[in-house]
């Protein structure tokens, strides 16, 4: 019998398709935005541009395709199926093989962990962003009463004395020989108001916080009403940020120096290809723009009709996302050209990555153009569009979790819990908009992150490679999409060895190299190292911690009989609309598939004793058994 017999010749009428008690997206291309807006990110402008100058140029490049194609996009992969087909969020998506229901846990604390300090970034550039709206940028000169004795004006004044002066600038703290640009000491002393350290948090920043509220408020707005608001927003936020790239992009190719700093960005550097430690920046940063093991994709991938045809945007998204980051270094680089050749400065003392480049280097090569206060508009409002597709996603990866896992419990709308998790994480976000709040951001983005991210997608691919089965959720695959995939044993091989291997690999790397947290030159007390690798564990711990937990009370019998059934997939691992999930069980019982995660045991049993008497070729198994044609 073909597998793709009945029901996948009729039709499936939208009706049928719909997930009333979730929701789907609208449109087919509500999804797709969606995800464009979260993979593109504001690492993608301040982060790999550095990264690529500093790691061999354009040799940057091998390693980082090399880590697209056999790392992220496998995992974008694999999680946007994972959300399709189980149409639950980062939690409930572990029915798949209960006992490790503790990652998903684990995903939500690492993803409310990083919104937090991620609407901090929204104030920052909420807060450029209005005072952008002027005849003259305040950070243009030192004219101001929050600049200093040290402040000189590069390009200006600085031209006079480079020669004479041995010149540091950003990321650095004042003392002999330190000179300070404008736009340095409006980031530290304006927007900031820093303190001396976390001894010294200094109260409040007021500015700061009614610029952190704000931006609570535009999130809150947009995801109000779940994926169909959200999905209309997508169509700006996620689009506009590619029409600001090319017009800054023309612009910057047109300024002197442009050529240089684009030389700089490309020239290939092919002896850095055997530094281990380019190869592993490459990996991490597809960590870091693609979202892997954040949950995000999943979430969102949950929202889609059951048999959304998911192959196109599973490779087509990874792709945009990589060649945004190229696209938004040649606008970074241009304009950091123009600006060493103005300052008369190597590009190499210009150059910089993280907050220093979007809101130090950037904003004061801005105040060298014509009419400065358009261009800067434009770039914050770039920024803000491309953050807020971020917290879109990360936000509604936290309100899913909470919806999916307590929606039976909660009987007020789904507007309440989004306005629930959105005050608590205000709540919990405070103490970042105080005169001390840069050094904890600084704190919080080191250590809970990354390294978080990498355990739980190496989690993701070994129960999906190893303990479901590649080979079984390829199956589920072609289930949902109704046609065969020609990739099939490819990725059979990259969920089962490739990536497991990659990923482990870097983990080791990442722990060998790693560096103390530095920021401004300050000596971290111990107490925030502690409480650095505290946040790191806070994501990590629940994974054993859960699974202690599911041996010991939701599951009997000796060990080994409570391993195994733990490892099987829930009962109700299958479609979440009852047409799909009868389709599902009528297709497994004519392939010859077991069925005793898709109903309960007593059905299972009725059904293997009436599918022997008919047909002893039909057996019911514990484990997955392949098709019987294959």
């Amino acid at each position: 019998m073909d597998k793709y017999q009945e029901p996948f010749d009729q039709p499936v009428a939208k009706s049928g398709d719909e997930n009333i008690k979730r929701g789907n997206w609208s449109k087919k291309l509500d999804f797709f935005l969606s995800c464009v807006g979260y993979a593109v990110g504001i690492g993608n402008i301040w982060r790999f541009p550095y990264l690529c100058y500093k790691n061999g140029g354009g040799a940057f490049l091998v390693p980082y395709l090399v880590a697209l194609f056999t790392c992220g996009l496998p995992l974008f992969f694999m999680e946007v199926a994972l959300g399709q087909f189980s149409s639950c969020g980062a939690v409930e998506v572990w029915k798949i093989s209960p006992i490790f229901k503790g990652v998903g846990y684990g995903t939500v604390i690492v993803t409310a962990v990083c919104y937090i300090y991620y609407n901090l970034l929204s104030a920052y550039i909420l807060f450029y962003f209005f005072m952008s709206l002027t005849k003259s940028l305040p950070w243009e000169t030192c004219n101001n009463d929050w600049n200093t004795p040290d402040c000189v004006q590069r390009g200006v004044e600085l031209l006079n004395i480079t020669n004479t002066t041995e010149t540091t600038f950003v990321n650095s703290t004042p003392g002999a020989g330190y000179i300070a640009t404008p736009s340095e000491e409006y980031w530290y002393h304006y927007i900031l108001e820093i303190s001396d350290g976390l001894h010294e948090f200094g109260g409040i920043h007021l500015k700061l916080l009614g610029f952190f509220i704000l931006g609570y408020i535009i999130v809150f707005l947009c995801v109000s009403k779940g994926v169909k608001s959200t999905g209309k927003v997508v169509y700006f936020t996620a689009t506009f940020p590619y029409i600001i790239l090319t017009i800054l992009f023309i612009r910057g190719i047109t300024l002197p120096g442009a050529l240089n700093g684009l030389y700089y960005y490309f020239v290939p550097e092919w002896k850095e290809l055997l530094n281990i430690n380019v190869w592993g920046s490459a990996f991490i940063q597809i960590f870091y723009s693609l979202g892997p093991g954040w949950g995000g994709v999943i979430t969102m991938a949950s929202y889609n009709r059951f048999n959304y045809d998911l192959i196109g945007v599973s490779f087509i998204v990874p792709v945009i996302n990589s060649a945004t980051s190229i696209f938004a270094g040649c606008v970074i680089f241009s304009v950091l050209g123009y600006m060493a050749e103005v300052a008369n400065v190597p590009i190499k003392d210009v150059a910089s990555n993280g907050p220093g480049l979007a809101f130090v280097v950037y904003p004061e090569a801005l105040t060298h153009l014509p009419v400065s206060p358009l261009w800067a508009v434009l770039f914050f409002f770039m920024l803000l569009t491309i953050c807020l597709d971020s917290q879109f996603v990360m936000i509604e990866t936290v309100i899913t979790a909470v919806w999916d896992t307590f929606a039976s419990k909660l009987q007020s709308g789904k507007i309440w819990v989004t306005l629930g998790v959105c005050v608590c994480m205000f709540i919990l976000g405070l103490p970042f908009t105080s005169r001390g709040g840069s050094y904890l951001f600084t704190i919080v983005d080191w250590y809970s992150a990354i390294f978080s991210a990498m355990v739980i997608a190496l989690a993701e691919v070994i129960v999906v490679g190893w303990v479901y089965g590649a080979e079984r959720f390829l199956d589920d695959i072609e289930f949902m999409i109704k046609r065969p995939f020609a990739g099939r044993i490819l990725f059979i091989a990259l969920w089962k060895f490739v990536v497991p291997a990659i990923i482990s690999s870097i983990l080791v790397l990442t722990a060998i190299s790693h560096m103390p947290v530095s920021y401004l030159n300050y000596d971290f007390p111990t107490w925030a190292i502690v409480f650095g690798w505290v946040l790191a564990m806070m994501s990590i711990i629940p994974i054993p911690a859960y699974a202690f937990y599911y041996l010991v009370f939701e599951e009997s019998g000796d060990f080994i009989t409570r391993v195994k059934h733990s490892l099987q997939p829930s009962a109700d691992w299958a479609p979440a609309v009852e047409r799909n999930r009868a389709d599902y069980r009528n297709w497994r019982t004519s392939t010859g598939h077991n069925l005793s995660h898709v109903i309960p045991h007593e059905m299972h049993m009725m059904i293997k004793t009436e599918n022997n008497s008919k047909n002893d070729s039909v057996q019911a198994a514990d484990h997955y058994d392949p098709y019987i044609e294959r």
